[in-house]
């Protein structure tokens, strides 16, 4: 051990921080990595469900560590990996420590069930991860700064590299901060970014640009314990406020005066809130990760930032709390693929399209890393758990529009359908929410056909095209192979999408057709989810018909709820048919949303007699909640949903007595589904 502990000694003199892995049977990793904490004398943080030593957390615990920085670590991925969790937890050791990753022996690991698998794969048990795994061992046996310590093998110490003497940064800023922070104060009016991996000091440069200014700034985040390095730098002047709150007090015309607004995080904000809010003050400062766990990805930059006029936009590349070309971060920026493409090389040539296999991430790893990368750039959210997903998840299918060999265009797709009736059924009656099969469990829960996910569906997931090969129809293209060549026989193609018109126009000009739109707005994109469907069989275009056309009765009462005008010309229909009796004993008698029932309550109360006081007033969208629930006497939102199944089946019965005591068996006999 004397040898690994001047080893560290000249991590630390280095800046630097490294990977040490232990490989071999439980008993043998358990005894190392004991002797390896009492020769590294250091407050060591455990990552795991076993551990022996030091400050324990778990996966799901991790981020509590965020801001706060540990000597060593240990991360047991005997029985899986968390691979958001790792990257966090590295993140936080300070230059000269080590983080212990303990692995089964290698020889079978690969084959092994993952216990993580089961956050991202739609499967109830663990599955094997081989591609991952494997890519996972290559690269720590080539990297020859990470410490591979075999069980029944001798070790190999890394050779240290000749590196300069490395300095802590003493809270004064750096070069690239400093020059950021003059052409910021320099700055009359505008928007500017400032983007880094962690570790470089953007929030602490945001934080200075606080305690420098003269006037009064305002920060906002999606977390308020996220700002808490910000916070330190800007010291009394700090100021934080809500997104939700700042953007009502935009609305309710009580902004406050602030010569700055400082957005920490901001990739993490939807985009609608983000523009509204920039709008708002004078000068505005956006501080964002856009790779690593966080899960912002290439696509703020690429699609929210070139769509603000002349935004000014800075980087920081140098790390602040270890050493340029760190071995830890080296390992894992490859592992995870953190060094996003920037699209600056163009695939240039003829384009041909072609299907791609999760075995080629060993054959054709580069190939399948610019891939991934290209798809990652189109979007807002992209997180380590995708990259897992797209190598080991079963029903994933990947097309791509290759140019030179080089990905010029992509297209992601997810097998869904296929449940039994009993279950589809279940689901439609809001019994059952299995895993995975987004749309197809959309389909069959907010539509009126209880079969709906009995037929078999590809979703796209994500399509993307290069910035530089757009406007070729490239993206049509995709979509058209796909109709030609798909991997199975499916009924239709499926995308759901935050509903913008531009967005719907693309997926129009593919073929689709729309067949829901949500009654609120996602958190994640700040629009209306909607759902849209390209029929490939004759199977297919019955279901499609039958969905355009509930959508269309339903179109003249969902618009009142929706602040976005409707692609879709409504018919007006007042009268019930038979899916509105059994879509209004589904909401009665079962679990379906009020929202998912709209169009056939609405129906409802146009034909009934009765008074059914807290259904027509939920209905009715100028109505409040709170509101109604205080005319009624309710003591909230369930106490008033409750009543308005009771009033549903009230007017059901009152209708058709027969009918009601019918449907009311047969829903209720699906509860049972085993």
């Amino acid at each position: 051990m004397k040898a690994l502990a001047s080893l560290t000694a000249e991590m630390a003199r280095s800046g630097i921080r490294r990977m040490l892995v232990l490989a071999g049977e439980p008993e043998w990793c358990d005894d190392t990595v004991t002797d390896i904490a009492s020769a590294l004398l250091a407050q060591w943080v455990w990552l795991g469900d076993r551990p022996l030593f030091g400050q324990h957390t778990s996966g799901s615990g991790v981020r509590t560590l965020l801001g706060r920085e540990n000597e060593h670590a240990v991360f047991d991925a005997r029985d899986g990996i968390d691979v958001e969790a790792l990257a966090v937890l590295a993140g936080t050791l300070k230059a000269g420590s080590w983080l212990v990753l303990l692995t089964p022996p290698w020889s079978g690991w690969a084959a092994m069930p993952d216990s993580d698998s089961r956050r991202w794969s739609d499967c109830p048990e663990p599955i094997a991860t081989p591609q991952f795994i494997s890519r996972l061992m290559q690269l720590l046996s080539e990297d020859a700064d990470v410490l591979c310590w075999h069980q029944h093998q001798p070790v190999q110490f890394p050779v240290s590299q000749p590196r300069p003497a490395w300095h802590a940064a003493d809270g004064a800023p750096l070069r690239q901060q400093a020059e950021i922070l003059s052409a910021l104060q320099s700055m009359p009016s505008g928007v500017a970014v400032v983007t880094a991996p962690r570790g470089r000091g953007k929030s602490a440069l945001a934080g200075m640009l606080i305690a420098a200014s003269a006037g009064a700034c305002i920060v906002t985040a999606p977390a308020r314990g996220a700002t808490d390095v910000l916070a330190r730098y800007a010291g009394d002047k700090f100021n934080f406020m809500a997104p939700d709150a700042l953007s009502e007090a935009v609305q309710t015309g009580q902004r406050p005066d602030a010569d700055w607004l400082i957005i920490d995080e901001a990739a993490a904000i939807p985009g609608p809130l983000l523009t509204a809010l920039i709008a708002a003050w004078p000068r505005v400062l956006l501080v964002t990760t856009i790779q690593g766990y966080e899960g912002t990805g290439r696509g703020f930059m690429l699609k929210f930032c070139a769509s603000v006029p002349g935004i000014h936009q800075y980087a920081l590349s140098h790390p602040i709390r270890w050493a340029d070309n760190d071995p830890l971060e080296r390992v894992l920026d490859a592992l995870l693929l953190f060094n996003d493409d920037d699209f600056r090389h163009v695939p240039a040539g003829a384009v041909q399209f072609t299907s791609l296999r999760q075995s080629d991430w060993g054959t054709h790893p580069a190939q399948m890393a610019s891939v991934y990368q290209l798809l990652c750039g189109a979007h807002y959210r992209t997180s380590p758990l995708d990259l897992r997903r797209m190598m080991d998840a079963p029903g994933q299918q990947i097309i791509a529009g290759l140019a030179a060999e080089k990905p010029a265009a992509a297209l992601w797709l997810l097998e869904e359908g296929g449940l039994s009736p009993a279950l589809s059924q279940a689901v439609w009656a809001g019994f059952r929410r299995p895993r995975g099969n987004l749309v197809a469990q959309s389909l069959a829960a907010h539509g009126g056909n209880p079969l709906a996910a009995t037929y078999n569906g590809l979703r796209i997931s994500r399509i993307a095209v290069h910035p530089a090969r757009q406007r070729e129809g490239l993206g049509q293209a995709l979509i058209a192979w796909a109709r030609q060549h798909c991997a199975r026989a499916v009924d239709y193609l499926s995308v759901s999408f935050g509903y913008t018109p531009e967005l719907w126009r693309f997926w129009a000009h593919c073929g689709f057709t729309l067949v829901r739109i949500g009654s609120h707005r996602e958190a994640s994109s700040g629009c209306y989810n909607a759902i849209a469907l390209l029929a490939l069989t004759p199977a297919g275009e019955t279901l499609v018909g039958r969905e355009r056309l509930r959508f269309a009765r339903d179109v003249p009462f969902l618009q009142a709820w929706i602040a976005e005008k409707l692609p879709v010309a409504g018919v007006m229909a007042s009268t019930l048919n038979e899916e509105d009796w059994l879509d209004i004993a589904g909401f009665a008698f079962a679990h379906r949303p009020l929202e998912t029932c709209l169009g056939s309550l609405n129906r409802l109360v146009m034909q009934s007699p009765l008074a059914l006081p807290a259904l027509r007033g939920r209905i009715d969208v100028n109505q409040t909640v709170p509101a109604l629930c205080r005319t009624l006497g309710l003591s909230g939102r369930k106490a008033l949903l409750a009543q308005c199944r009771q009033e549903a089946a009230q007017a059901l019965h009152a209708l058709d007595a027969a009918r009601h005591d019918a449907l009311k068996t047969q829903v209720l006999q699906l509860q049972f589904f085993h």
